[in-house]
């Protein structure tokens, strides 16, 4: 291994601390390659020439603001509107009549969009509620999305969306009901936009700064890079903030950390999580 090797190894070793330190995402060394690419537009920002100066000047200058745009750019943003379409659909046909039912008098319904990225998911949920549920007019309808990255919660508040995001998962009808077409962009209407609100937060950074409980928590392909005990932190957190008979969705691939506190269901395939009474 040459010395100029060892040094970019180094460099890398680095980058990963800064991330795990910032937002508790474990980046293994096969993925160094991401490090080229993601930080290339922080790099021109800062006015430097590459990723090796970019290091050199993180390691000098100790820049707190530096280190939170590193890891914003490392974290995992992919999303689209009505991702896997099966857990919308089980909240069209069973959880949500059941939770309406079941809230009849508080006339109060709040979901939760953990990790919600450029605000698609959020969206998702405030259209096929607008959509499915006409008795709820009258109702506080509240969903609310964070995101660790404060340039995606900008633009989930923002709710405009290039062609290539509303081709991805919105159906033609939603389109045109619920989005205002600007030039090259699509623009979610302020009656849905006034149904979400969006926050930069860390999920690992508990207590959460919720002062009430959801009916509906969508943690879904959050905790993937997360060591162990960051996992069973932030689920005995969203454990807190679930409703005793909310639900919980998490990604296809994921189960909590400690399933002898949650009820796993499935139904037509989607499966979802309920907190388990003590």
């Amino acid at each position: 291994m040459t010395m100029g090797n060892r040094g970019w190894n180094a460099d890398y070793a680095y980058l990963r601390r800064v991330v795990l330190g910032r937002s508790r995402n474990v980046l293994h060394p096969a993925r160094d390659y991401l490090f080229e690419a993601r930080l290339a537009r922080l790099v021109r920002k800062c006015g430097l020439n590459d990723l090796r100066e970019l290091v050199e000047h993180m390691r000098r200058t100790g820049d707190g603001e530096l280190e939170a745009a590193v890891a914003d750019a490392m974290t995992v943003n992919e999303t689209s509107f009505f991702r896997d379409l099966r857990p919308f659909e089980l909240l069209r046909k069973e959880l949500l009549p059941a939770l309406i039912a079941a809230r009849h008098r508080t006339r109060m319904l709040r979901l939760w969009s953990a990790g919600c990225s450029t605000g698609q998911e959020a969206y998702s949920v405030a259209m096929l509620i607008r959509e499915d549920f006409h008795s709820l007019q009258g109702w506080k309808v509240q969903v609310e999305g964070s995101d660790i990255s404060n340039e995606v919660v900008e633009r989930a508040k923002a709710g405009t969306y290039e062609r290539l995001e509303v081709n991805r998962g919105l159906p033609a009808r939603y389109l045109t009901r619920y989005f205002d077409r600007t030039v090259e962009r699509w623009k979610v209407k302020p009656a849905i936009r006034a149904m979400c609100s969006f926050r930069q937060m860390n999920l690992c950074e508990v207590p959460l700064p919720f002062h009430q409980r959801f009916d509906v928590i969508l943690m879904r392909n959050v905790m993937l890079y997360f060591e162990p005990p960051v996992r069973r932190a932030v689920m005995a957190e969203a454990r807190r903030l679930l409703a005793p008979d909310g639900v919980l969705f998490m990604g296809a691939t994921e189960q909590p950390p400690e399933m002898e506190m949650w009820k796993a269901e499935i139904v037509n395939g989607a499966c979802f999580f309920r907190p388990v009474k003590r």
